[in-house]
Protein backbone atom coordinates (compact mmCIF):
# COMPACT_ATOMS: atom_id res chain seq x y z
CA UNK A 1 0.00 0.00 0.00
CA UNK A 2 2.84 2.33 0.91
CA UNK A 3 4.61 1.57 -2.40
CA UNK A 4 1.40 2.33 -4.32
CA UNK A 5 1.14 5.75 -2.67
CA UNK A 6 4.78 6.51 -3.50
CA UNK A 7 4.27 5.49 -7.14
CA UNK A 8 1.11 7.63 -7.35
CA UNK A 9 2.92 10.62 -5.90
CA UNK A 10 5.78 10.15 -8.33
CA UNK A 11 3.36 10.00 -11.26
CA UNK A 12 1.65 13.23 -10.18
CA UNK A 13 5.03 14.94 -9.82
CA UNK A 14 6.11 13.78 -13.27
CA UNK A 15 2.85 15.03 -14.80
CA UNK A 16 3.34 18.40 -13.14
CA UNK A 17 6.85 18.70 -14.63
CA UNK A 18 5.50 17.92 -18.08
CA UNK A 19 2.73 20.49 -17.76
CA UNK A 20 5.19 23.15 -16.64
CA UNK A 21 7.80 22.31 -19.27
CA UNK A 22 5.26 22.03 -22.10
CA UNK A 23 4.25 25.71 -22.41
CA UNK A 24 7.85 26.87 -21.89
CA UNK A 25 9.05 24.78 -24.83
CA UNK A 26 6.16 25.76 -27.14
CA UNK A 27 7.34 29.18 -28.24
CA UNK A 28 8.00 30.89 -31.56
CA UNK A 29 11.32 29.64 -32.93
CA UNK A 30 13.44 29.91 -36.06
CA UNK A 31 15.31 27.15 -37.88
CA UNK A 32 17.27 27.25 -41.15
CA UNK A 33 16.64 24.86 -44.02
CA UNK A 34 20.06 23.20 -44.04
CA UNK A 35 22.71 25.56 -42.66
CA UNK A 36 22.86 29.29 -42.04
CA UNK A 37 26.48 30.05 -42.91
CA UNK A 38 28.09 33.38 -42.15
CA UNK A 39 28.22 35.58 -45.23
CA UNK A 40 25.82 33.34 -47.15
CA UNK A 41 22.12 33.11 -47.93
CA UNK A 42 19.59 30.82 -46.24
CA UNK A 43 15.91 29.96 -46.02
CA UNK A 44 14.52 30.31 -42.51
CA UNK A 45 11.35 28.76 -41.08
CA UNK A 46 9.62 30.66 -38.29
CA UNK A 47 7.66 28.00 -36.41
CA UNK A 48 4.59 29.24 -34.53
CA UNK A 49 2.75 26.80 -32.23
CA UNK A 50 -0.64 27.56 -30.71
CA UNK A 51 -0.42 27.48 -26.91
CA UNK A 52 -4.06 28.21 -26.15
CA UNK A 53 -6.97 25.78 -25.90
CA UNK A 54 -9.72 28.31 -26.55
CA UNK A 55 -8.11 30.70 -29.07
CA UNK A 56 -6.43 30.65 -32.47
CA UNK A 57 -3.33 32.53 -33.61
CA UNK A 58 -4.23 35.10 -36.24
CA UNK A 59 -1.11 37.29 -36.49
CA UNK A 60 2.66 37.04 -36.30
CA UNK A 61 5.15 39.92 -36.35
CA UNK A 62 8.86 39.17 -36.74
CA UNK A 63 11.33 42.00 -36.17
CA UNK A 64 14.65 41.68 -37.95
CA UNK A 65 17.87 42.61 -36.11
CA UNK A 66 18.80 46.27 -36.52
CA UNK A 67 22.42 45.68 -35.48
CA UNK A 68 22.91 43.26 -38.39
CA UNK A 69 20.56 44.40 -41.18
CA UNK A 70 19.92 41.97 -44.04
CA UNK A 71 19.99 43.35 -47.58
CA UNK A 72 17.69 40.63 -48.93
CA UNK A 73 14.51 39.42 -47.19
CA UNK A 74 11.92 37.55 -49.27
CA UNK A 75 9.02 35.80 -47.53
CA UNK A 76 7.33 32.82 -49.16
CA UNK A 77 3.58 33.01 -49.73
CA UNK A 78 1.57 31.10 -47.11
CA UNK A 79 -1.96 30.11 -48.13
CA UNK A 80 -4.58 31.93 -46.07
CA UNK A 81 -2.18 34.59 -44.77
CA UNK A 82 -1.51 38.16 -45.89
CA UNK A 83 2.08 39.42 -45.76
CA UNK A 84 3.22 42.98 -45.01
CA UNK A 85 6.87 44.02 -45.28
CA UNK A 86 8.19 47.05 -43.39
CA UNK A 87 11.46 48.70 -44.42
CA UNK A 88 13.54 51.23 -42.51
CA UNK A 89 16.36 53.60 -43.39
CA UNK A 90 19.82 52.39 -42.42
CA UNK A 91 22.13 54.53 -40.33
CA UNK A 92 25.04 53.01 -42.24
CA UNK A 93 24.39 51.96 -45.86
CA UNK A 94 25.30 48.41 -46.89
CA UNK A 95 27.40 47.66 -49.94
CA UNK A 96 26.19 44.57 -51.81
CA UNK A 97 27.69 43.52 -55.16
CA UNK A 98 29.03 47.01 -55.71
CA UNK A 99 25.71 48.73 -54.91
CA UNK A 100 24.83 50.78 -51.83
CA UNK A 101 21.72 49.69 -49.92
CA UNK A 102 20.21 52.53 -47.90
CA UNK A 103 17.19 50.68 -46.45
CA UNK A 104 16.46 47.15 -45.28
CA UNK A 105 13.54 45.08 -44.05
CA UNK A 106 12.93 45.72 -40.37
CA UNK A 107 9.72 43.72 -39.89
CA UNK A 108 7.58 41.11 -41.63
CA UNK A 109 3.96 40.66 -40.54
CA UNK A 110 1.71 37.71 -41.36
CA UNK A 111 -2.03 38.27 -40.79
CA UNK A 112 -4.63 35.52 -41.12
CA UNK A 113 -6.89 36.16 -44.09
CA UNK A 114 -8.71 32.87 -44.63
CA UNK A 115 -6.52 30.76 -42.38
CA UNK A 116 -5.45 30.64 -38.73
CA UNK A 117 -3.47 28.44 -36.34
CA UNK A 118 -6.04 26.48 -34.38
CA UNK A 119 -5.42 24.97 -30.91
CA UNK A 120 -3.17 21.92 -31.10
CA UNK A 121 -1.55 22.98 -34.40
CA UNK A 122 1.47 24.96 -35.57
CA UNK A 123 2.38 26.87 -38.74
CA UNK A 124 5.72 27.59 -40.43
CA UNK A 125 6.44 30.87 -42.17
CA UNK A 126 9.43 30.57 -44.60
CA UNK A 127 11.67 33.52 -45.44
CA UNK A 128 14.72 33.69 -47.70
CA UNK A 129 17.40 35.97 -46.23
CA UNK A 130 20.94 37.17 -46.88
CA UNK A 131 23.63 38.01 -46.83
CA UNK A 132 24.07 36.78 -43.27
CA UNK A 133 26.65 38.73 -41.22
CA UNK A 134 30.21 37.45 -41.02
CA UNK A 135 30.94 39.10 -37.68
CA UNK A 136 28.20 37.46 -35.58
CA UNK A 137 27.53 33.98 -34.19
CA UNK A 138 23.77 34.36 -33.92
CA UNK A 139 20.85 36.59 -34.86
CA UNK A 140 17.93 37.42 -32.59
CA UNK A 141 14.47 37.90 -34.13
CA UNK A 142 11.93 39.37 -31.71
CA UNK A 143 8.43 38.06 -32.43
CA UNK A 144 4.91 39.04 -31.39
CA UNK A 145 2.08 36.48 -31.52
CA UNK A 146 -1.56 37.60 -31.50
CA UNK A 147 -4.64 35.44 -30.80
CA UNK A 148 -8.20 35.99 -31.97
CA UNK A 149 -9.27 36.79 -28.38
CA UNK A 150 -6.99 39.88 -28.53
CA UNK A 151 -4.30 38.27 -26.37
CA UNK A 152 -0.76 39.29 -27.36
CA UNK A 153 2.34 37.26 -26.47
CA UNK A 154 5.70 38.98 -26.89
CA UNK A 155 8.60 36.61 -27.62
CA UNK A 156 11.26 39.29 -27.19
CA UNK A 157 13.55 38.25 -24.33
CA UNK A 158 17.13 37.60 -25.43
CA UNK A 159 19.18 34.67 -24.07
CA UNK A 160 21.08 35.33 -20.87
CA UNK A 161 24.84 34.99 -20.51
CA UNK A 162 24.37 31.95 -18.26
CA UNK A 163 22.53 30.08 -20.99
CA UNK A 164 19.24 29.88 -19.11
CA UNK A 165 16.14 30.24 -21.27
CA UNK A 166 13.99 33.26 -20.35
CA UNK A 167 10.25 33.00 -19.82
CA UNK A 168 9.38 34.49 -23.23
CA UNK A 169 12.48 33.81 -25.36
CA UNK A 170 12.98 35.47 -28.72
CA UNK A 171 13.73 33.23 -31.71
CA UNK A 172 17.52 32.85 -32.07
CA UNK A 173 19.28 31.76 -35.27
CA UNK A 174 22.67 30.10 -34.79
CA UNK A 175 25.16 30.86 -37.57
CA UNK A 176 27.69 28.30 -38.79
CA UNK A 177 31.19 28.84 -40.15
CA UNK A 178 31.39 30.72 -43.44
CA UNK A 179 31.28 28.60 -46.59
CA UNK A 180 34.14 29.01 -49.07
CA UNK A 181 31.93 30.13 -51.95
CA UNK A 182 28.85 31.28 -49.95
CA UNK A 183 25.91 30.91 -52.37
CA UNK A 184 28.09 30.61 -55.50
CA UNK A 185 28.95 26.93 -55.16
CA UNK A 186 26.34 25.72 -57.62
CA UNK A 187 27.45 28.25 -60.21
CA UNK A 188 31.07 27.16 -59.82
CA UNK A 189 30.09 23.50 -60.19
CA UNK A 190 28.12 24.29 -63.33
CA UNK A 191 31.09 26.21 -64.76
CA UNK A 192 33.43 23.30 -64.03
CA UNK A 193 31.02 20.89 -65.71
CA UNK A 194 30.77 23.17 -68.75
CA UNK A 195 34.56 23.45 -68.94
CA UNK A 196 34.86 19.66 -68.71
CA UNK A 197 32.31 19.18 -71.51
CA UNK A 198 34.09 21.73 -73.69
CA UNK A 199 37.44 20.00 -73.06
CA UNK A 200 35.95 16.62 -73.92
CA UNK A 201 34.39 17.99 -77.09
CA UNK A 202 37.69 19.56 -78.10
CA UNK A 203 39.56 16.30 -77.48
CA UNK A 204 36.95 14.41 -79.50
CA UNK A 205 37.31 16.89 -82.37
CA UNK A 206 41.11 16.61 -82.33
CA UNK A 207 40.93 12.81 -82.23
CA UNK A 208 38.44 12.77 -85.12
CA UNK A 209 40.63 15.12 -87.15
CA UNK A 210 43.71 13.01 -86.44
CA UNK A 211 41.86 9.86 -87.47
CA UNK A 212 40.75 11.50 -90.74
CA UNK A 213 44.34 12.58 -91.53
CA UNK A 214 45.65 9.06 -90.87
CA UNK A 215 43.00 7.51 -93.16
CA UNK A 216 43.81 9.96 -95.96
CA UNK A 217 47.53 9.23 -95.71
CA UNK A 218 46.93 5.49 -95.76
CA UNK A 219 44.74 5.72 -98.86
CA UNK A 220 47.35 7.92 -100.56
CA UNK A 221 50.12 5.40 -99.89
CA UNK A 222 47.96 2.55 -101.18
CA UNK A 223 47.26 4.56 -104.38
CA UNK A 224 50.96 5.18 -104.90
CA UNK A 225 51.78 1.49 -104.43
CA UNK A 226 49.05 0.48 -106.90
CA UNK A 227 50.34 3.05 -109.41
CA UNK A 228 53.92 1.76 -109.13
CA UNK A 229 52.65 -1.82 -109.55
CA UNK A 230 50.76 -0.81 -112.71
CA UNK A 231 53.81 0.84 -114.22
CA UNK A 232 55.97 -2.21 -113.48
CA UNK A 233 53.38 -4.50 -115.02
CA UNK A 234 53.28 -2.35 -118.19
CA UNK A 235 57.08 -2.41 -118.50
CA UNK A 236 57.21 -6.19 -118.16
CA UNK A 237 54.41 -6.63 -120.69
CA UNK A 238 56.27 -4.43 -123.21
CA UNK A 239 59.43 -6.47 -122.83
CA UNK A 240 57.56 -9.71 -123.42
CA UNK A 241 56.09 -8.36 -126.67
CA UNK A 242 59.58 -7.29 -127.88
CA UNK A 243 60.97 -10.72 -127.15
Amino acid sequence: MKLSRIALAGGVAASTVLLIAGPAAAHVSVQPVGEAAKGGYATLNFKVPNERDQASTVKLEVNFPADHPLSSVTPQAVPGWKIDITKSKLDKPLEVHGKKITEAVSKVTWTADEGEIAPGYFQQFPVSVGALPEDADQLVFKAIQTYDNKEVVRWIEEPTAGGEEPESPAPVLKLTAAAEDHHGGAADDAKKAADTDASSEKSSTVASSSSSDTTARTLGIIGIVIGIGGIAFGVLAGRRRSA
